[in-house]
């Protein structure tokens, strides 16, 4: 064993001990954490059991707790449990809460009771990110992405999904009636104890169909037509790919174009984007402090409402706009086809015909103007082409100026959708990844945004460690 290099005896005594701080290196990421803390000004940010109690057992302070938390999460350790095992064995953690080592309940009950100060600490470190300069460029990338919360598929019901499996069980008891009555013609031990097997399952389907029958009026009672048993705030929402869909939260993120570093976030318990736009738009603006930005997103968020509502607060949205229309569907001219001449206030068709408009009406609180003309329509060459009705009939909002102009941003910049795809794509890819693809840990919509808050500063903490170093950063913290 002498040609290998020798550990220390373990039961060596030493007479001076090593200073817990030779540990720790002076560009270890735990001296940021423990920096950032204590720079917060805990009590404004809303944090409880900042004042102790006179009489009892002395209580841990926030920022203990606070710096065991961000660790963790930096660290891929977010559970409670194991971070109690890693304070009683993990020297940095040591270093960092003064070797104390609080019990699971007490580090979970501090996450759950403190959600709102915990996305203010989030918040505060975006703040300090604009401080420093790392926001170059107004622009950001909006996305969202469905993370799985603590609820299965089975434990979640919809009117279809309540409808499919009382079918099912209907049919399933249809069968074991059946195969009942085919027992009951046989004699012998055998038969009696199928027989008691077959009554036995048939009760206990008709228990779940009577589950299912009061499941279907909850339903119903239903806002939104889902009830979700483990987790009441989670809802279905579909992934792309067939059969892929999750039972959780859609997770709304907006990433700087300059260092990809996270500016604001939201979850929202709807699975569709189109209405996030103009929020998530807002919130960057104001984590940027900026006066105009400019904000890419796909086409899940095309709406003509929000991108009016960008324009009114000096954002500038690049959507692609979906491809819904029928006749482009069915090989006929789509309303990309048909110009508009505002001049004039009319469209001109693929045949060089002029439609005048004939009719406003209001739908879904949107005004439509209605725009057609039926002498030209009457004998054209390419009405084949064009519709199978009498006439062919245009309809323009109000406000479709702003759609024309984004249609035309659109095209002058054809490479947006590729920068907005390299900007918001890998955040969400690397969360995921730190939470070992697994879902949230907590239930319920408030406490959810309290973990995906702590995702977002670790995620943003490691990204300025890297792009300033471990000690610049802390001497910019204390600055």
């Amino acid at each position: 064993m002498s040609r290998f290099v020798q550990g220390a005896d373990r039961q060596q005594q030493t007479l001076l001990p090593e200073c817990l701080d030779d540990y720790v290196a002076e560009d270890n990421p735990v001296r940021v954490v423990d920096v950032f803390v204590d720079e917060l000004d805990l009590k404004g940010l809303g944090f409880e059991g900042m004042t102790p109690a006179a009489t009892g057992r002395p209580a841990y302070h926030p920022a203990t707790l606070l710096k065991l938390y961000v660790y963790g999460y930096l660290n891929k350790v977010q559970s409670s449990r194991r971070l109690e095992r890693e304070a009683q064995r993990n020297v940095e953690l040591m270093w960092l809460t003064g070797r104390l080592a609080p019990d699971h309940k007490t580090i979970a009950d501090f996450r759950r009771e403190n959600g709102p100060a915990i996305q203010a600490a989030c918040a505060r470190f975006v703040v300090l990110c604009r401080q420093l300069g790392l926001f170059g460029s107004a622009l950001v990338a909006i996305d969202g992405s469905k993370f799985k919360a603590v609820n299965t598929r089975d434990r979640n019901f919809t009117a279809y999904k309540v409808k499919r499996r009382i079918e099912q069980v209907a049919e399933h008891i249809a069968g074991y009636l059946q195969d009942l009555d085919t027992a009951d013609r046989h004699e012998g031990e055998a038969a009696e104890t199928r027989s008691g097997r077959l009554v036995e399952k048939i009760d206990r389907l008709r228990a779940q169909m009577a589950m299912l029958k009061a499941m279907e009026v909850e339903v119903e009672a239903s806002p939104d037509g889902q009830v979700s048993l483990t987790d009441p705030d989670a809802r279905a929402m579909a992934t792309s790919g067939r059969g892929s869909g999750i039972v959780g939260y859609n997770v709304q993120s907006a990433v700087e174009g300059e260092h990809h570093l996270i500016v604001a976030h939201e979850v929202v318990m709807t699975g569709s984007d189109r209405e996030q736009l103009a929020s998530m738009a807002s919130k960057a603006k104001d984590a940027m402090g900026v006066g105009a930005l400019d904000v890419l997103a796909d086409r899940g968020y095309f709406s003509g409402e929000e991108i009016l509502a960008c324009e009114t607060m000096g954002v500038t949205p690049y959507v692609p706009k979906p491809l819904t229309s029928g006749a482009k569907a069915a090989g006929r001219f789509g309303k990309q086809d048909f110009v508009y001449l505002p001049d004039q206030d009319v469209y001109r068709c693929p045949a060089g015909a002029l439609l005048p408009r004939h009719m406003t009406t209001i739908e879904k609180g949107l005004t439509l103007h209605r725009y057609w003309d039926r002498p030209s329509c009457t004998g054209c060459r390419l009405k084949p082409q064009c519709t199978p009705g009498v006439e062919r009939r245009v309809t323009r909002w109000e406000h479709e100026a702003v759609i024309d102009a984004l249609q035309r941003r659109m095209d002058l910049a054809p490479r947006a959708m590729r920068t907005r795809r390299r900007l918001v794509e890998h955040p969400f890819g690397t969360i995921k990844a730190w939470m070992g693809h697994t879902h949230f840990l907590m239930k319920r919509l408030p406490n959810v945004k309290t973990e995906i808050s702590l995702h977002i500063l670790a995620y943003n903490m490691k990204r300025v460690m890297a792009l300033l170093g471990t000690k610049p950063l802390i001497e910019a913290i204390r600055a």
